[in-house]
């Protein structure tokens, strides 16, 4: 379905793409006249002579959303779409993923997404891809720790017959139980490629320093957790998550809001919730302490580091200053970890930073596998560049690059109507308003460069950050100037 709205829409994108690439070439430029120096304090480069102007970055048109809420329930959001292809999107999200799985079924969520068109009380699996097949139309589902999304997409012409395919396969799925025993043989195969992996170790073990006992700390699958997970415990779930008066189904195409009115009360109008509604998520209950540990890995020729500590909510008004404050540190090929800790020490093939926000609770992490014998000075070299964010203020020149990436990236991923309407689910999970998308761009514009500051004051304190290391115990002497690291 990608590859059809890329091509109808390739001139709409062009420009975001052109935006997007150009910040980066112009960031990698910069760096290439000064090797390994401090971004903060490198000089502007000169361009050839000639050149045109950036174009002004533009924000995300206004979406025209029409919102209903259906006589049991469910909220619904049309997107009407004019020219295009005549293709239609469906999104249901409903409350309740990774975090409300049950402590001793971590991921559960994962398999009950993927399980959904496994069969319903009335077609079996094969029926269902059949009759995609025949309308021409896709299914997916995915959790995440606030919710799962299910998506549908097809033809215009069929929005009708997806429609019902689609809210029989997320009201009434059978979990039948060779499919569900096939998705655990699965899912183990997968852990255990996983688990072999010491990036996932480190992720799994900082989850459960930065939130402690919180659910969102506990949301990677166990072999337990998959092995224990029956027939009867997806049933459950999805009875006390896939309720109408906890989910947002939304509509995106070429259809007015009558239309499309129309097709969610035909195909959902009559969904009731069964037994009691699934518990909210609390907020977390964050450590006190930063916390230092070391995961033995016995052979291991790199060591997987994560420094992070918790941040905010996704509605935070802080979000989008940390967003760019994050891009500028390291949420890309240009940032500050990117040219030190790659380009100037040569320490790792990659360094990076992220703000992992949720509903109840978000966290800011940094991470970078990094050879054995400079575990320690790659450590160093993180909290060196959280400090200088600190105490200088980031340059004009820096910041704008920052905004002409983020926008330049948001306004690509954004371009497609099935992202588009995914997004909206998505930040409706988040507990973000509608208009969070169009209004993105803008808000990032203006970001100021004491905004960014503040957020790297706030959150990038080298004294608040809990350090996890994932490597050969030979590494812990080098480790021992950063805290002192206990075993896990």
């Amino acid at each position: 379905m990608a590859i059809q709205d890329r091509s109808a829409r390739g001139a709409s994108m062009l420009r975001p793409l052109v935006l997007a690439l150009g910040a980066c070439l112009f960031a990698a430029a910069a760096h290439a006249q000064q090797p390994g120096a401090a971004p903060a304090t490198a000089p502007p480069t000169e361009l050839p002579a000639g050149l045109p102007d950036y174009d002004a970055d533009r924000p995300l048109p206004e979406l025209g959303l029409i919102e209903q809420r259906l006589d049991n329930g469910l909220t619904v959001w049309v997107l009407p779409r004019q020219g295009g292809l005549p293709k239609v999107n469906y999104v249901l999200a409903v409350r309740g993923g990774l975090a409300s799985d049950p402590a001793e079924l971590p991921g559960m969520s994962n398999l009950l997404a993927g399980l959904l068109q496994e069969g319903t009380a009335t077609r079996s699996s094969v029926q269902i891809a059949e009759e995609l097949q025949r309308l021409g139309a896709s299914m997916s589902a995915s959790a995440s720790s606030d919710g799962l999304l299910a998506m549908a997409s097809g033809l215009s012409s069929s929005a009708q017959p997806l429609a019902e395919l689609f809210a029989d396969v997320v009201r009434n799925p059978a979990f039948p139980a060779n499919e569900v025993q096939l998705a655990r043989t699965n899912a183990l195969q997968s852990l255990k490629a996983m688990e072999a992996q010491p990036g996932y170790q480190a992720n799994r073990a900082m989850g459960r320093v930065l939130f402690g006992d919180h659910p969102y700390g506990n949301t990677l699958p166990t072999e337990a957790g998959i092995t224990g997970t029956d027939v009867a415990q997806l049933q459950a779930a999805h009875a006390q998550r896939f309720r109408p008066d906890q989910a947002l189904l939304v509509i995106a195409g070429p259809v007015d809001g009558d239309q499309a009115l129309a097709l969610a009360r035909s195909a959902f109008g009559d969904w009731r919730g069964e037994g009691g509604a699934l518990p909210a998520v609390p907020a977390p209950d964050y450590p006190a302490d930063p916390q230092f540990v070391l995961v033995p890995r016995a052979g291991s020729v790199q060591s997987a580091v994560r420094i992070g500590r918790p941040a905010f909510d996704a509605d935070d008004e802080r979000a989008i200053p940390a967003a760019l404050a994050n891009t500028i540190l390291g949420g890309g090929f240009d940032s500050r970890l990117m040219r030190n800790l790659r380009e100037d020490k040569g320490y790792t093939y990659g360094a990076g930073s992220s703000f992992g926000l949720r509903a109840q609770g978000g966290a800011f992490q940094a991470q970078a596998d990094v050879r054995n014998e400079v575990t320690g000075a790659a450590i160093g070299e993180f909290l060196k560049e959280f400090e200088a964010m600190r105490t200088s203020a980031v340059g004009a020149d820096e910041l704008q690059r920052a905004k002409r990436y983020t926008a330049g990236t948001y306004l690509f991923q954004n371009q497609l109507q099935g992202a588009v309407a995914s997004a909206l689910a998505s930040n409706w999970l988040l507990g973000r308003p509608a208009d969070y998308l169009s209004s993105y761009v803008g808000k990032a514009q203006q970001v100021t460069a004491q905004q960014v500051q503040a957020v790297a004051r706030e959150f990038f304190d080298p004294k608040t950050q809990s350090i996890v290391v994932v490597g050969d115990a030979s590494v812990a002497e080098q480790l021992a100037e950063y805290g002192d690291f206990g075993a896990e």
